[in-house]
């Protein structure tokens, strides 16, 4: 099982709170498609000769590509490699994109999965974030996907706004719940360097909530979703039975992928490497990190304790077992603590819901640097 991991950097709009790698320079996309078709055609060889499971198209704002252009990559993506006739194939798209035109196009490709950037049921926090579309357009997006047959659909979800109270969060999730989509994902607010939101914090124009409000937020997330039928399968990540993302737990998983385009990372399951920012429409690969046991046991338990799965006690790999013997006691204080459970029927360590509050801490904690 592997995936593909397409990133297009466009964006009509830049948000204040976004970190990726974007650009809002939309006169290069077409040079940016054909470079990205020739990355295609020179890395066909990354990963083993399999099936790839898995397509997500992420950005950026994919939708802000012209039909044309989206139709040449997703051409040449099955010209290229192989690709599984089962494949989830994901695209992000912003409400205010959704249209006739765009959902009589995807109806025609492999594209079985959407995933919608809604992030807030408020206008006014929506033009705080300098987002393009407005609450109203959210239900008839996803109203007119259903209409051409997409059912397999995700929203983004954000909460901890400055001044955001708890009741406005319970009125976003119950708009979220109305809307009757198998995945949400949702996010608290993150202060990125760099970022405009940050400067703003910075500058005293706005500040962080409490931390206790967003845990009650976040508690409330929790158990809300699962009162209504919601699997909660990754920290932040919520879906109906079958409907998990899985291109995104493949990530948790240790499964390699290949990232196409300016930015996007790879991993083949002994190493990472990552390509560079676009420049004139092109990029290259920047640099390839070859991973030590440690590393991999790192990543393993930085991953695996975000999902519902966990670190699987009885199958870990004799390497992993040292190291893990070796925080065997940290283990054992945050089970004590309430922070950690191991589930009886699986064998498998797991964050309680009070840990996850904490979960950068127990994870750390359970986490070896090299010697």
């Amino acid at each position: 099982m592997q995936g593909i991991y397409i990133h297009i950097p466009f964006c009509k709009s830049r948000c204040i709170y976004c970190d990726f790698y974007s650009t809002t320079k939309l006169d290069l996309r077409e040079k940016y498609v054909n470079s990205l078709c020739n990355e295609m055609v020179s890395r066909h060889n990354y990963l083993c000769n399999e099936d790839y499971n898995t397509i997500y198209i992420g950005g950026g704002t994919p939708s802000q590509l012209s039909l044309p252009q989206l139709s040449k990559i997703i051409f040449h993506l099955y010209s290229t490699f192989r690709i599984a006739k089962n494949a989830e194939f994901t695209i992000e798209v912003n409400p205010d994109d959704i249209s006739d035109e765009l959902l009589k196009y995807l109806k025609t490709s492999p594209v079985n999965r959407i995933s919608m950037g809604v992030q807030t049921f408020s206008d006014q926090r929506l033009q705080f974030l300098h987002r393009r579309h407005s609450v109203a357009q959210v239900s008839k997006a996803v109203e007119l996907c259903r209409q051409y047959g997409f059912h397999n659909i995700s929203i983004d979800l954000i909460f901890g706004f400055p001044n955001q109270i708890l009741d406005e969060w319970k009125s976003d999730v119950s708009q979220a719940l109305a809307i009757d989509v198998p995945h949400i994902s949702a996010y608290s607010l993150m202060y990125e360097e760099g970022t405009r939101l940050t400067q703003m914090r910075d500058n005293g124009q706005i500040s962080e909530i409490p931390d206790d409000t967003s845990c009650k937020m976040y508690d409330y997330l929790c158990t809300t979703l699962k009162d209504a039928g919601y699997i909660h399968y990754e920290i932040s990540n919520f879906c109906k039975p079958n409907f998990h993302s899985r291109h995104n737990s493949s990530y948790w998983n240790n499964v390699p992928y290949l990232g196409l385009g300016a930015g996007a990372h790879s991993f083949d399951g002994n190493s990472r490497q990552w390509n560079s920012v676009m420049h004139n429409g092109e990029w290259e690969v920047e640099d390839i990190e070859r991973l030590s046991p440690l590393q991999k046991y790192n990543e393993y338990i930085m991953t695996r304790l975000r999902t519902m799965q966990g670190v699987e006690l009885d199958t870990l790999n004799s390497d992993f077992t040292y190291y893990f013997s070796q925080v065997k006691h940290l283990v054992d204080r945050h089970i004590s603590n309430g922070n950690l459970k191991v589930n009886t029927d699986t064998r498998c360590l797991v964050l309680t819901l009070q840990g996850i509050h904490i979960s950068n801490l127990v994870i750390s904690d359970l986490m070896l640097t090299e010697e």
